[in-house]
């Protein structure tokens, strides 16, 4: 007789563990082209939504990145040492902390154009594949976000 009460715990029947897999391999990949403009991949996201946005504050930027503050402080502490960002408290509200690119951090943005573009060689994917898989973890995400 099979037993299959433990099959849930097997690791091949769990979706977390593809998504974890996968994006600790992703995230190797940029890791030459970060090195080139001396980011790791939490700081290049992190210039990402202010290449976008230019200037929010920590808890929305958290939100964007899905990050705590608690990650964010020190994270924005380096990139604010290497000249990338000022963080400043809001004068409406002392307990917010605004974040704002330098000019030094746009013009690293020149230089970070092409990574994407690197990266989609790396994926694998078509296109249309690429564009699924976008909508189904970011439909994944978006209900994680509820569940709170």
């Amino acid at each position: 007789m099979n037993d299959t009460t433990y099959d849930a715990l097997k690791i091949e029947n769990q979706l977390c563990f593809p998504l974890y897999a996968c994006s600790k391999e992703v995230i190797k990949q940029y890791k030459p082209y970060l090195d080139e403009i001396d980011l790791t991949y939490t700081q290049y996201i992190a210039m990402m939504v202010l290449w976008e946005k230019k200037t929010l504050n920590v808890k929305e930027l958290g939100e964007c990145l899905f990050l705590d503050s608690g990650t964010l402080t020190p994270l924005l502490k380096k990139m604010e040492a290497k000249g990338l960002l000022t963080r400043r408290r809001s004068p409406e509200d002392e307990r917010n902390l605004i974040v704002s690119i330098t000019e030094k951090g746009e013009q690293l943005k020149e230089k970070a154009v092409a990574i994407p573009e690197q990266m989609k060689k790396c994926s694998m994917l078509e296109p249309v594949e690429t564009a699924v898989l976008y909508q189904l973890l970011y439909k994944i995400l978006g209900r994680l976000r509820t569940v709170k």
